[in-house]
């Protein structure tokens, strides 16, 4: 299954982060590739997440989140197009002065009809671009 890991730093601190990361009907307004989003099945701190992203082509999909506020929040695949697992989370971790180090998990495991070459890009552009576009949402939120 392909999969990355990738650490940022966020000048502020994990309970701001963690505002905006569990904030997920608003990440269309700040992720270009997310087109909309549904929360359902809200169960104290489980919910599950219907996304509905441009990657490559539009695509839906839908994941269950566990929240482990304001420390973590980790997802495993529920259904979707052209995918047969998703799997990842954030982990965000005090540095001190109002930083957070911020580690981005994920494991992707698609259908034998789309290419590993589109994978493996997705994973080298598209998620440095995901976390910057986390960061400076974050970081400018008042």
């Amino acid at each position: 299954m392909p999969g990355a890991q990738r650490v940022i730093t966020i000048n502020a601190p994990v309970e701001k982060c963690w505002a905006v990361i569990s904030d997920y009907e608003r990440y269309p307004e700040f992720l270009p590739e997310v087109k909309s989003i549904r929360t359902l099945n809200r169960r104290g701190n489980e919910v599950d997440v219907q996304y509905q992203a441009e990657v490559v082509k539009l695509i839906k999909y839908t994941v269950h989140m566990k929240e482990e506020g304001p420390t973590a929040v980790n997802w495993s695949f529920i259904d979707g197009e052209f995918m047969k697992d998703n799997k990842g989370g954030w982990k965000l971790e005090a540095l001190g002065n109002g930083a957070t180090r911020a580690t981005y998990t994920v494991e992707i495991e698609v259908g034998m009809l789309v290419p590993k070459s589109i994978i493996n890009a997705l994973v080298d552009t598209q998620l440095p671009k995901l976390l910057e576009n986390f960061k400076k949402r974050i970081e400018s939120a008042r």
